[in-house]
């Protein structure tokens, strides 16, 4: 039963962070370009009633995935979160009273089709292990690093590598901000009045203040037919190692990976044929007439 209500709470995330998406996007078009990697992007969208509507759908997926972190690993709810993409073209469909096409249709079921597989295949089960110090040291080392290798090539970089690198350093982000609220679940779980005394908490918050600013960045050096895909890839892979490696969490390896693999190249490709769609790269961005 638990499961399955964190299945219900997790596809709820989907669906608020896929709301958010389209909002933020929004207001992302009014930043003047040359504000790039300046904290004036993020200031000057405050301003803007879609960026608050956007972050207040946000911190509802928060607390909807934090409900279903307490309840299952990191294996099972963050692949489940994928699911964004797709609930983005009907947000946008609903909005904008558009129809969708066969393309759209397709890359919808191959997105479906993919997490099916690799759920079935990967059977993710969630481990009793409690990190220690040296665990998350070293993570976040590993995270931190590879997430400023990241920005230091985009930073350099043009064309299409600039967002797709922030879209997986931003991925990376909120796949460690996932593996600390899955910690401060268990703290609250335990002992409530501890929870604001302990470390994960604001790791959480530093994490996903960092991935926020970044997703920011991606949104406006890019189109979300480049940042989309890979932050919606990089998020549940990221996750599911983290998983693995902090909690114990368990999938299935030797043969089952070659189903694994397909399920996250059907996901790939329906991220990238939905991100096309002139649904999501119009109709979900345009802004309304002034």
């Amino acid at each position: 039963m638990s499961t399955a209500i964190a299945v219900i709470l997790a596809l709820c995330a989907a669906a608020a962070n896929a709301l958010s998406s389209v909002l933020q996007r929004r207001a992302a078009r009014t930043v003047p370009p040359d504000r790039e990697f300046s904290p004036a992007v993020v200031w000057s969208q405050v301003r803007q009633p879609a960026w608050m509507a956007g972050i207040g759908a946000l911190i509802l997926a928060f607390l909807l995935q934090a409900g279903a972190l307490s309840l299952a690993g990191l294996t099972l709810v963050q692949p489940i979160l994928v699911i964004e993409l797709p609930f983005t073209m009907f947000i946008v469909r609903w909005m904008f009273k558009t129809r969708l096409g066969r393309r759209e249709w397709l890359a919808v079921l191959s997105m479906t089709a993919g997490l099916a597989v690799l759920l079935s295949a990967a059977n993710p089960s969630s481990g009793e292990q409690i990190p220690d110090t040296a665990d998350w040291l070293l993570s976040t080392a590993a995270t931190a690093g590879g997430v400023a290798w990241l920005v230091a090539a985009a930073r350099i970089g043009r064309g299409a590598h600039r967002p797709a690198l922030l879209g997986v350093a931003s991925g990376a982000c909120f796949a460690f901000t996932a593996a600390l609220m899955k910690e401060s679940t268990r703290v609250l779980a335990e002992n409530p009045a501890a929870l604001l005394t302990t470390w994960p908490v604001y790791a959480m918050v530093a994490a996903g203040i960092t991935a926020l600013f970044l997703l920011q960045y991606a949104l406006h050096s890019g189109t979300l037919v480049v940042v989309q895909p890979a932050l919606t890839v990089t998020d549940p892979v990221a996750s599911i190692v983290y998983g693995v490696a902090l909690f114990d969490d368990s999938i299935r390896l030797g043969p089952w990976v070659i189903p694994e693999l397909a399920g996250v190249a059907l996901v790939f490709y329906g991220s990238v044929k939905l991100s096309q769609s002139p649904h999501i790269r119009r109709k979900g961005t345009q802004q309304p007439a002034r």
